[in-house]
């Protein structure tokens, strides 16, 4: 897990999204219940890299601040995305509802892998080397 690390969170993240669209169009039991493990599984995958690139790329002054934004972000997703499922279902229908989500789960992460590179680029958890802006221990500026 840690080579290409941006690669495989994106890899994850669309892979919950197929699982949440096979699970939308399937009829048969065991497959629907196959696609919801395979979509927890790779969401698990997804969070668990996001949240350790999250901690170790952010600079120790600001993690405490960071984090918080991250949480807020995830409970309010969390909210907005059972409004919106409910929102959908009303118009589409429930397996309409679930369809859509997953054709659009797919479309945001191949979005994110174009407008955000840096993630996709993400090879190690290693943080990345920070200049530092001000000099400490009365050392010049570089």
């Amino acid at each position: 897990m840690k080579n290409d690390v941006g690669l495989k969170m994106l890899i994850a993240s669309g892979g919950f999204a197929v699982a949440v669209l096979v699970f939308g169009l399937s009829t048969s039991f065991p497959l629907s219940f196959a696609a919801l493990v395979v979509a927890g599984g790779v969401d698990m995958v997804s969070v668990y890299v996001r949240q350790s690139l999250i901690q170790l790329h952010t600079p120790d002054a600001m993690r405490g601040r960071v984090s918080a934004v991250s949480q807020l972000t995830i409970s309010a997703s969390n909210e907005l995305g059972e409004f919106e499922s409910g929102l959908t279902a009303s118009f589409l229908g429930p397996v309409g509802a679930v369809v859509f989500g997953g054709c659009a789960a797919i479309v945001v992460t191949l979005l994110w892998s174009r407008l955000f590179p840096e993630l996709r680029r993400a090879r190690t958890f290693d943080p990345p080397e920070i200049l530092e802006t001000e000099p400490t221990h009365g050392e010049a500026k570089p």
